[in-house]
């Protein structure tokens, strides 16, 4: 494919709903690096103890990875994921790759949200009992996200991942109603001061958002991602809705990258980029990462079909 932007213009022409040269792709984590470079990544749990020289060999060594995957795999963003939501890691990656691509990290548990319940009869019992308990607890997230939030943006990233699961196959984790009022504020509320920061918001969950989906664009994030077809979001209906106002990210299906066969990958993928690709505003990528036990093979073949896709497409 002709090349004529740098992945960091790619994907800012898409965000804001322009046409680029072909639609811009990058994924949240990828953690093949053994199959595809005979490399690994550090192991999470060594950061904690890690002396500053360790930190800094270790990052170096992320980095060197990272070189590989963007350059295999024509990446235009990068969301640093080892070190995991650390601005050391933030400032290595803008070294590393300066303006070629788009630089950001990942932030959780800024919400309220799936993953980060252990007690469920307890949160029940505070939401219809005690739902100032779960406000208190709402701003404490959000107290903690903004200064992680603003860290990150002084080490230079250019866009913020917040992943937060809300929803189920089945839809929100709680009724629209007590979304509305659990929820969006508080993410509206980062967005904002991501956005103040000059910093890109992105916004992640799992899951069936199509009965709050008009809660979710009306946070004001840059860009949705997963977009879970496994859940039922058909990103073509999404799409519709969301464009001019909310991109896209993802909904390539990640139990057929998982489990082929490749005809289903394929189909999945070209789904997506007739789909979501016309007009930008969509970044194409699985529906979730490239997570450990995945085929390599099959990452590779939903590349080739978004290869064959702007072949066929031509220049825009």
């Amino acid at each position: 494919m002709r090349q004529t932007m740098t992945g960091k213009q790619r994907m800012l022409k898409t965000l804001r709903f322009e046409q680029p040269d072909r639609p811009p792709h990058f994924e949240v984590m990828f953690e093949l690096e053994q199959e595809a470079f005979g490399l690994r990544f550090p192991d999470r749990t060594v950061w904690g103890g890690a002396t500053a020289g360790e930190k800094a060999r270790l990052i170096s060594q992320c980095m060197a990875i990272y070189e590989k995957i963007v350059a295999r795999y024509g990446w235009d963003a990068l969301a640093v994921y080892w070190p995991w939501s650390d601005p050391d890691g933030v400032r290595a990656a803008k070294a590393t790759f300066g303006d070629d691509i788009l630089i950001g990290s990942i932030v959780g548990d800024t919400i309220w949200s799936i993953e980060n319940i252990t007690d469920w009869t307890g949160f029940a019992v505070l939401l219809c009992d005690q739902p100032e308990e779960i406000h208190v607890q709402a701003r404490a997230k959000t107290a903690a996200a903004k200064l992680k939030f603003a860290e990150l943006a002084a080490a230079g990233a250019d866009f913020i991942h917040v992943v937060n699961d809300v929803a189920f196959n089945g839809g929100p984790f709680i009724s629209p109603p007590q979304f509305r009022e659990v929820i969006t504020p508080y993410l509206a509320e980062q967005v904002a001061f991501i956005r103040s920061l000059g910093v890109i918001p992105f916004i992640h969950s799992d899951g069936d958002l199509t009965p709050v989906l008009d809660d979710w664009i009306g946070t004001g994030a840059a860009c949705f991602q997963s977009v879970d077809p496994m859940a039922g979001m058909d990103i073509a209906a999404v799409k519709r809705r969301c464009h001019g106002k909310l991109a896209l990210m993802g909904n390539v299906q990640c139990n057929l990258l998982q489990d082929g066969p490749a005809a289903a990958i394929r189909q999945s993928a070209r789904y997506c980029l007739e789909n979501a690709s016309p007009g930008g505003g969509y970044i194409f990528s699985t529906s979730n990462t490239i997570f450990p036990g995945m085929p390599l093979a099959n990452y590779e073949i939903m590349l080739d079909e978004y290869h064959r896709f702007c072949r066929d497409r031509g220049p825009a």
